[in-house]
């Protein structure tokens, strides 16, 4: 059974093996998407598998999923997909019109596979030396897709990319060391004092000035590949200069890795402190980083500009889910981190059809989409109304979980300010999108896509997206609610 975790993980080197071999978008396309949809059926049948039974092992943890590791496999997988659908249709354009080499192809389809696996890997060990690892080796990657297309910006993006994450990830090493040093009392091996179930399951015996600061590093440093504020600077340029479907992949999956790492962290802390240290500490960066993406929301002329400070502020969402602690706030924070992986990768997604389309992203340029790309358009609307909170999607239900959490937790003055901040990001997200969709048409637009095969790729990840977040709004189904409860109960 321990193969299906690591099989999982590797699936996307398929594509990754395809790109070394050919630079046509379309071959090596497909074999990526074959090899993310084996991803995601690998990382559900492990689900399955872990539910009912114990955790899935290797010697020594290196290999480990629980049902923690389990949902985040299955979200970063989803998001994988999805961006690999996408992906076939937006890289083969750019081909066809000569603004990507077949070098460039390369590296690319090679680059997502191995983007992909690195995160998959991060989800599926419990030891937080080689998370550490895994994390910094996404990052590596990903940074690669960020200067992709050639611009100018885009490297500059990369290289801000690069520095900023590579510095977190540098004090998030320093917070695992800090845990490490927690747990020098502890009978057993080293490698066991960098085994997360470990440090969980004997956290009374931890030294708590060692577990305060280890928390507080690990906050800060993943919290900058998370995107909380103030460490968030790099995201807005990254993920704007970045290939649409790479997009997808850094605010739908690659911040859901550095949350995974975080919530590692939570468990621990809250063994030995308890939960109120963790809790404040997650309150304040939640909050600030929902008050940072309203702020920067309101009349943003770059629209994957604006994507990105909304991936800003739902971090922040699921932060203040966490922080509001008990079974409502961390089942609310995860399921938002689901809802929102898809819902971002929606919206990103429809963005590279518009850019194809329009040739730009500034938001004043673009308008009337609806009528000129009924499908782009549509799904830009709809993905724009469930990504800002509105019924019946998946994020109101996640938000409004969150909500009671807040009341529960005897919190009503942070309610009153989350719901001011939600009616905030509301306003300022949906004034600029609703015009690209419905507002006075710009320019004569036509769809960029060419065949069958690449109008159904460019529209399948848009359609199915949506409809999971509809789903997610009026039914959880029970496998999914069964592996929530099981990760509830880790964190707590």
């Amino acid at each position: 059974m321990i193969a299906l975790p690591i099989l999982a993980a590797a699936g996307p080197l398929l594509g990754s093996l395809a790109g070394l071999v050919t630079a046509r978008a379309r071959l090596a396309g497909i074999a990526t998407i074959v090899g993310a949809l084996l991803s995601l059926l690998l990382a559900v049948a492990t689900a399955v598998v872990v539910i009912p039974a114990r955790p899935l092992a290797s010697p020594g943890s290196f290999v480990y999923v629980d049902g923690l590791g389990a949902f985040f496999a299955i979200t970063v997988a989803i998001v994988v997909f999805l961006a690999s659908l996408g992906s076939f249709s937006y890289i083969a354009t750019e081909q066809r019109r000569g603004e990507l080499s077949g070098r460039r192809i390369r590296v690319y389809f090679v680059v997502f596979g191995l983007f992909a696996t690195a995160m998959m890997g991060a989800v599926e060990t419990a030891n937080l030396g080689l998370l550490f690892i895994l994390v910094e080796a996404a990052t590596l990657a990903s940074v690669v897709m960020v200067p992709i297309e050639g611009r100018t910006a885009g490297l500059e993006a990369g290289w801000k990319y690069v520095i900023i994450s590579s510095l977190g990830i540098t004090i998030a090493l320093a917070g695992t060391l800090f845990i490490f040093y927690a747990a020098t009392g502890l009978v057993g091996s080293p490698d066991q004092h960098l085994t997360w179930a470990y440090l969980v399951a004997h956290a009374r015996s931890l030294s708590p000035v060692g577990v305060r600061l280890g928390f507080l590093l690990a906050v800060v440093g993943y919290g900058t590949k998370v995107g909380l504020a103030p460490m968030h600077t790099w995201l807005p340029d990254a993920h704007s200069e970045a290939p649409s479907p790479a997009s997808a992949m850094l605010s739908g999956a690659l911040l859901n890795v550095g949350m995974y790492a975080i919530i590692r962290f939570v468990a621990i802390a809250n063994g030995r402190l308890g939960p109120a240290y963790a809790s404040h500490v997650l309150l304040i960066f939640g909050f600030l980083s929902i008050a940072v993406g309203a702020f920067f929301m309101i009349h943003r002329r770059d629209f994957k500009r604006l994507f990105a400070y909304s991936s800003v502020e739902h971090m922040g969402i699921i932060a203040v889910g966490l922080g509001f602690g008990g079974i409502l706030g961390l089942y609310g924070a995860l399921l938002h981190t689901l809802n929102h992986s898809i819902g971002k990768a929606v919206l990103f997604l429809t963005g590279g059809t518009l850019v194809l389309a329009y040739g730009t992203r500034r938001t004043d340029r673009i308008g009337g989409a609806l009528t000129s790309l009924p499908l782009t358009g549509g799904a830009l609307l709809i993905g724009s109304l469930a990504i800002v909170g509105s019924p019946p999607f998946g994020l109101f239900l996640s938000e409004f979980v969150i909500l009671r959490a807040g009341l529960a937790a005897a919190y009503p003055a942070l309610v009153g300010l989350f719901l001011l901040l939600l009616v905030t990001v509301f306003v300022g997200f949906m004034h600029t999108t609703s015009r690209m969709a419905v507002g006075q048409p710009r320019a004569e637009v036509v769809s960029p896509y060419q065949g069958r095969l690449e109008r159904w790729s460019a529209a399948a990840p848009l359609l199915l997206g949506l409809c999971g977040l509809l789903l997610l709004g009026v039914w959880i189904p029970g496998w999914l609610n069964s592996l929530l409860l099981h990760s509830v109960a880790l964190i707590r």
